[in-house]
């Protein structure tokens, strides 16, 4: 089952990984305190240090259980901690906390965005060919391993790693956004949507989360059922925003 395992590979990935949840919980937690809640702040959660937002299940065992059998598993970490009571009252609590949750994907957005066009240039320094094989590059970057690169014979060891890592970052930041924006329990999409829903919808919103939640928490067990839930709205951001943003900035 290990025989194939490629530690750069496994390395370059959990750190792309690592700093995506970083930057995500930092967010929350900035907004947080932005709107006037420091509890984030004074647990030492408004910070990019990996550390303080690792969790052990979500952070460190499934995710290089993932990578060592080479199963898709978003990870997580630990939640930061708000106090609705405190956020500002220039908006209602509920507005505020869809604020502080919509922070979380909305950096991984930023991210992605960010890291689409630096990839991008990359290959175009690095990759003199035909302007297809820079695309097929770039989806490469995001889901082959070290090995895979390193046949091809075009790149040093150091040109490898660069172009893994943000390849890496593209796609978890993508990936991580899409997740947390389903409306489900703990989910930052949950939040989002209840602060927008009409009062009269709230009961039934809240009343049904559980089930949810639990329904989510037992696919997200079995990879097959989890990504046939993820697939149409993977499928929306690949080709409405991934693909065609992708090949603007490598010109193809």
């Amino acid at each position: 089952m290990f025989e194939n395992i490629s530690l750069q590979t496994i390395l370059v990935t959990y750190v792309a990984m690592l700093f995506s949840l970083s930057v995500h919980e930092a967010s929350h937690a900035t907004v947080a305190y932005w709107l006037e809640d420091d509890t984030a702040r004074r647990l030492g959660r408004m910070t990019l240090n990996p550390v303080a937002h690792m969790d052990l299940l979500g952070t460190l065992i499934l995710p290089l259980l993932g990578m060592l059998s080479g199963v898709r598993i978003l990870g997580w970490a630990k939640p930061v901690p708000v106090d609705p009571r405190n956020l500002s009252r220039k908006f209602t609590q509920r507005t505020g906390m869809a604020m502080v949750a919509g922070a979380g994907p909305g950096s991984n957005f930023l991210l992605s965005l960010l890291f689409i066009p630096m990839l991008a240039l990359l290959i175009r320094l690095w990759t003199p060919v035909m302007e297809y094989d820079r695309w097929l590059i770039f989806k490469a970057s995001m889901f082959f391993n070290v090995e895979a690169f390193q046949r091809a014979g075009a790149w040093g060891p150091g040109q490898i790693l660069a172009l893994m890592l943000l390849g890496r970052l593209v796609i978890i930041n993508i990936g991580l956004a899409i997740f947390n924006l389903l409306p489900v329990g703990p989910l930052d999409g949950a939040s989002i949507v209840r602060g927008f829903l009409p009062w009269r919808w709230l009961p039934t919103f809240d009343r049904i989360q559980p089930a949810i939640s639990i329904a989510l928490l037992i696919a997200f067990f079995i990879p097959q059922i989890f990504w046939v839930i993820m697939g149409p709205f993977w499928w929306v951001a690949e080709n409405l925003y991934l693909t065609p943003y992708a090949r603007l900035v490598l010109g193809v």
